[in-house]
Formats: structure tokens, C-alpha cells, sequence
């Protein structure tokens, strides 16, 4: 009795600790979305001001194989309003099963330049940033837009992306995004978890150091700032490119800014051990990547913590604190939800749903353990393995590591 008593003591101890530091968490998280609305006024005045003097840029876009509403979002590309720009479009080979799609979505639209690259096998152990690199020898801008192709964009992007790149002392841009579930629970709950929280953590470090890092599904650089870190070549040994882009691009001393737009990033349906494996690959590439980081990241969730109360409240005799303070965590992520998901990337289930969350919230606890009861993360055919340090090594068929290629 006197161990589980104990026990239950530090259980509350724990659960008070997180509590505090996830509304501290939420506090943080709306004033980074106040900024994020004042700065996004700023940003769409620049813009008018343009009107359509805008620079020809390079649209990038690499592609690996076939996924849902592909078509779809490749158009969303082609259908621009903006003055001009080119279209390039990568795929490792042409056996790639979105080759033929590629070519039929090009061939509708001949008013808009584009063209297909076949890369070859990828040289780096990161495959889209050699297919980046192979793109922008290529590209005929000096401002190349880099984009995944699992997004979908609204007609004025490129004309919100663009500007902040205007500015001379600014080499990058980059955009949050909301999820676009595609079907199914575990689909929603991937998505739902790029809306809300991993858009409250780019906010609340956008307004406590500025951005230093980018986001995958868009990222917009000059190419002064590209050369500036040795091109694409410098993020070709790491798993989480698209954040060391920004990193590298900072240290540099050039301002790395976000963007007002907003991107929907396309999740697939998936089952339950798909949809864990994606995510504990996607948090173990956090971890290496910036790991105090990461580590603190444990204490921004709520809900786990609030069932920590409500088990402590019960073993020591104050079932109702605890309850309530479980009841306060869900609150807490209801507004995280509305506030974030809603106000920031219009999600409509973060509006319909906000209690969907704090589901969401505690299957992200489950999945930031995870990240680090895993050893080496194995991507692709295996081949592709992630090191302590955030780089990804190739093995080759006798355990070899291969060198990154000159």
C-alpha cells in the first residue's frame, strides 16, 4: 500500500507538471497565431502592391509512383494565376507509374512550359533532394519552388509564395499546411495531427526565433541562398531535408520566412499499423533531427496527462480533481483545434469535430514514446536507413554503407 501510494504521488506530480506546461503550451500557441494574422495582412498587402510584377519562377515537383488524387493535385499546379511560370516534373524512371499521368495532365495544358525529368536511380540517400537537384540544373529561374506531390494548392499560391522572396535579405520561404483525409479514422487522425499540431508548433516557433527550417510540402528558395549552402547536394544525406534546408539556409545569414498560404497535404487511407508505422518514422527523424527539441515535445500534450490526474485522483482518494483535470485537458485541446485547425488552416473537421483532437493528442503521446524505444528506422526496400545524427545511410547488399556520391 505504501509503494502504490507513493506511486500515486508521483503520478500527480507528473500529471501536474504536464498540465501546466500544456496550457502553457495553448497560451503560446494563440499569441503565435495572433502573429501569424497580423503577419499574414502584412503579407497580402506586399502582395496587391505587386499586382503582376512578378519574377518568372520554377515550379519543382518530384514523383514516385501512383497515389491518391494525384491528378488532382498535379492540376491544382497548372491552373496558376500567375503571370509566368514553368513546370518541371521528376520521376526516378520510365517504368514510374505516374509517367503516363504526368505526360496526360501536361499535354492539356500546352500554354503552361513544362517537362518531365527522368532522374535515374537516386545517387543520394535521400531521393527527392537528388531529384530537386536534378530539376533545378534544368529550372530557368533563380527562384524555384519546391513542392511534394501529395499537395493540393489553391489557384493564388504561387502568387502568396512568391513575394517574400523579394525581399534581398530573405533565401527561403515555406508553408504550414492542413491534413486532407482521404478516408477513413486512422487517415483522419494523421491529418487532424498536421492541422492542429504541428501547426501550433511552427507558429510558436515562427514567433519565439523566427523560422529556421522548412516544411515539406512547400519550400521556395533563390538560388543565391541554394548556392550559398552547396545546393541540394548539402541536404542529400539526411532523412528530414526539407527542415536542414532551413537550418543550413539560416546559418547562412539569410531570413527564412512563412508563408500566408495555406497547403492541403494529401493523407491516403491506411490502417491503423500503417498509419503508426508512418508516424513513429516521421517522429524517430525528429528525434536525430533536432533531439532537445524533440524531447521537450513531451510535455506540449495534454490529455495523457490529464488521465495521469484522473488515475492519481482515484488511488489517493480525490476522484473529482482528477476528473476535472482530465476534463480541463480535453478543453484544452477543443481549443487548440478550433483555434489552430480552424483559425489557422481551416480545417473543417478541426470546426466539425474539435473533440477529435483530443483522441489525437494521446495517440501522439503514444507515438513521441515510440520515437524512442526504436532503434534504426529502415524507409523504403530497406536500403534506406536512419542514423543517430539525422542522416540516412544506403546499405548495399553485403551491410556496406555507401558514400554519398560527389
Amino acid at each position: 500500500m505504501i509503494v502504490l501510494h507513493w506511486f500515486a504521488i508521483a503520478l500527480a506530480f507528473v500529471a501536474a507538471v504536464g498540465t501546466l506546461s500544456s496550457t502553457v503550451f495553448l497560451a503560446l500557441a494563440l499569441i503565435g497565431a495572433r502573429r501569424f494574422h497580423r503577419l499574414a495582412r502584412q503579407q497580402a498587402a506586399a502582395a496587391l502592391r505587386l499586382g503582376d510584377h512578378l519574377p518568372f519562377v520554377s515550379v519543382l515537383k518530384p514523383f514516385h509512383g501512383m497515389e491518391p488524387q494525384l491528378e488532382a493535385n498535379l492540376e491544382s499546379f497548372f491552373h496558376q494565376d500567375y503571370p509566368e511560370y514553368e513546370i518541371l516534373m521528376a520521376v526516378d524512371n520510365e517504368n514510374d507509374a505516374a509517367l503516363e499521368l504526368l505526360r496526360a495532365v501536361a499535354a492539356r495544358h500546352p500554354e503552361r512550359p513544362s517537362r518531365i525529368v527522368i532522374c535515374g536511380d537516386p545517387q543520394w540517400p535521400n531521393p527527392p533532394a537528388w531529384a530537386f537537384a536534378r530539376m533545378a540544373q534544368e529550372a530557368r529561374s533563380e527562384i524555384l519552388v519546391t513542392s511534394d506531390s501529395d499537395v493540393i494548392v489553391a489557384p493564388d499560391y504561387l502568387r502568396q509564395v512568391v513575394p517574400p522572396l523579394l525581399e534581398k535579405h530573405t533565401g527561403m520561404a515555406t508553408c504550414v499546411y492542413r491534413g486532407l483525409s482521404t478516408g477513413g479514422f486512422w487517415s483522419l487522425m494523421d491529418a487532424i495531427g498536421m492541422s492542429v499540431e504541428m501547426t501550433a508548433g511552427v507558429l510558436i516557433a515562427n514567433w519565439m526565433e523566427g523560422m529556421k527550417f522548412g516544411l515539406g510540402p512547400t519550400i521556395v528558395v533563390r538560388r543565391d541562398a541554394l548556392d550559398a549552402i552547396g545546393g541540394y547536394r548539402a541536404t542529400g544525406e539526411y532523412f528530414s531535408n526539407d527542415f536542414v534546408i532551413g537550418n543550413f539556409i539560416a546559418a547562412k545569414g539569410f531570413g527564412v520566412a512563412l508563408s500566408r498560404h495555406i497547403i492541403s497535404h494529401v493523407v491516403p487511407p491506411m490502417t491503423f499499423a500503417q498509419m503508426w508505422r508512418r508516424q513513429v518514422r516521421w517522429a524517430a527523424g525528429t528525434r536525430r533531427s533536432r533531439p532537445k527539441g524533440h524531447f521537450g515535445t513531451g510535455l506540449v500534450y495534454a490529455v495523457p496527462y490529464g488521465l495521469m490526474a484522473a488515475l492519481a485522483g482515484a488511488l489517493l482518494g480525490h476522484p473529482w480533481f482528477g476528473l476535472g483535470v482530465l476534463a480541463w485537458s480535453v478543453v484544452n485541446r477543443i481549443v487548440e483545434s478550433l483555434a489552430i485547425g480552424w483559425g489557422i488552416t481551416r480545417d473543417p473537421e478541426s470546426l466539425r469535430r474539435p473533440w477529435l483532437y483530443a483522441v489525437r493528442d494521446a495517440l501522439g503521446f503514444a507515438v513521441w514514446v515510440a520515437s524512442y524505444l526504436h532503434g534504426k528506422i529502415r524507409w523504403r526496400d530497406g536500403r534506406f536507413e536512419l542514423a543517430d545524427d539525422g542522416r540516412v545511410h544506403i546499405r548495399d547488399r553485403d551491410g556496406k554503407i555507401v558514400s554519398i556520391a560527389e
